[in-house]
């Protein structure tokens, strides 16, 4: 079972301010070893704000940018350079104004032909980066993640059939009920539950209500985000005050 950090930040500023302190640190802790971290980034306004700060002072000197290889748990199946896209947000925000490689930008490829074609390619350059041999999974140093207020995480929706799938590492999904009303790749849990350090980034009164039963409820299988639960690594959730605000502790 995971091991369990409940964070509580004064503010959303706060909160991005922890987050990129947390990169930051794990960055650093890599660069001593003189290896590579992998990442898989989220999307939202929570991890925007936390990109902005790693892009600018101290973070875009001190960091060693070209030790991180950038992945992405989900994505909208729209063109890169759509406003819905997680990877459009994060090179607006980040990767176009830090050295990190072009080579370390593992974005999943929706021109593909179809949606899954796109998990497939996306699954074959998560099998050739990290070198698995068939039925391994990788194993993340760090994955962002956010909390829909239907309990979602990544794009895996309450009562899809991605919910129940072992034996990939990326599949294509319909949307859930929550705008953009767009079809997604994900990640899926074997993936989520194998990293070293999961991240949950939570703001705002809005999501108080499904904190509250993610964290506190009782086990619910229609609430994918208490399904995440790393094996052998930590689970952080950063929250703002505003979203912690109905946790009993």
């Amino acid at each position: 079972m995971a091991e369990r950090e409940i964070v509580i930040c004064r503010d959303p500023a706060d909160l991005a301010a922890r987050g990129a302190q947390l990169f930051a640190d794990l960055a650093a802790a890599a660069a001593q070893e003189y290896r590579a971290i992998s990442v898989a980034l989220g999307g939202g306004s929570t991890p925007r704000a936390m990109y902005e700060l790693l892009a600018a002072e101290p973070y875009h000197a001190s960091v060693q940018w070209p030790l991180i290889q950038c992945f992405w748990g989900d994505e909208r199946y729209v063109p890169p350079d759509h406003k819905d896209s997680n990877y459009h947000m994060a090179w607006e925000t980040l990767l176009s104004k830090v050295p990190v490689p072009e080579a370390n930008i593992h974005r999943m490829p929706t021109e593909a032909t179809d949606e899954d074609a796109a998990a497939v390619l996306a699954e074959r350059d998560l099998r050739a980066y990290f070198r698995l041999a068939t039925g391994e999974v990788p194993r993340f140093d760090l994955i962002l993640l956010g909390l829909g207020d239907d309990g979602h995480t990544a794009s895996l929706f309450p009562g899809k059939p991605t919910l129940e799938v072992h034996d990939r590492l990326v599949v294509a999904t319909p949307p859930g009920r929550l705008p953009p009303p767009v079809d997604r790749l994900t990640m899926t849990f074997p993936v989520l539950n194998a990293a070293a350090h999961v991240v949950f980034l939570v703001a705002g009164a809005g999501k108080a209500a499904v904190v509250r039963q993610v964290l506190e409820g009782d086990s619910d299988p229609t609430l994918p985000a208490q399904l995440v639960q790393p094996t052998e690594g930590r689970l952080t959730w950063l929250l703002d005050e505003a979203a912690a605000e109905q946790l009993s502790r």
